[in-house]
């Protein structure tokens, strides 16, 4: 089992840029495919990015692609989210999840999350 805790959230003006970083728990980082996901007031659950358990393979959403960057470090045990030009639409609680083997734009597919954090940009 793994566990996650997410950091780096806050209030940003749209145009701005935010990372938010995400540390597991346990010497297995290496073997979970890893996703940042958000979720907006009234909003279902939505896939932002993906990382496989190497890093070589990356996958985003149409909303995000060329804006955010997903990447991760497995000896630090860390998966972070840069977002740039961000845009008053990406306000949302950002969670950070994982699963075993290989990736997976599906919600219901990562077993492991963490706790979420917050995510504002004012127009």
């Amino acid at each position: 089992q793994v566990q996650l805790t997410e950091s780096g959230g806050g209030l940003v003006q749209a145009g701005g840029s935010l990372r938010l970083s995400c540390t597991a728990s346990g010497r297995t980082f290496s073997s979970y495919a890893m996703g940042w996901f958000r979720q907006a007031p009234g909003k279902e659950r939505e896939f932002v990015a993906s990382i496989n358990r190497s890093g070589g393979n990356t996958y985003y959403a149409d909303s995000v692609k060329g804006r955010f960057t997903i990447s991760r470090d497995n000896a630090g045990n860390t998966v972070d989210l840069q977002m740039n030009s961000l845009k008053p639409e990406d306000t949302a609680v950002y969670y950070c999840a994982a699963k075993w083997f290989t990736t997976s734009t599906y919600t219901n597919t990562y077993p492991y999350w963490g706790q979420g954090t917050q995510v504002t940009v004012s127009s």
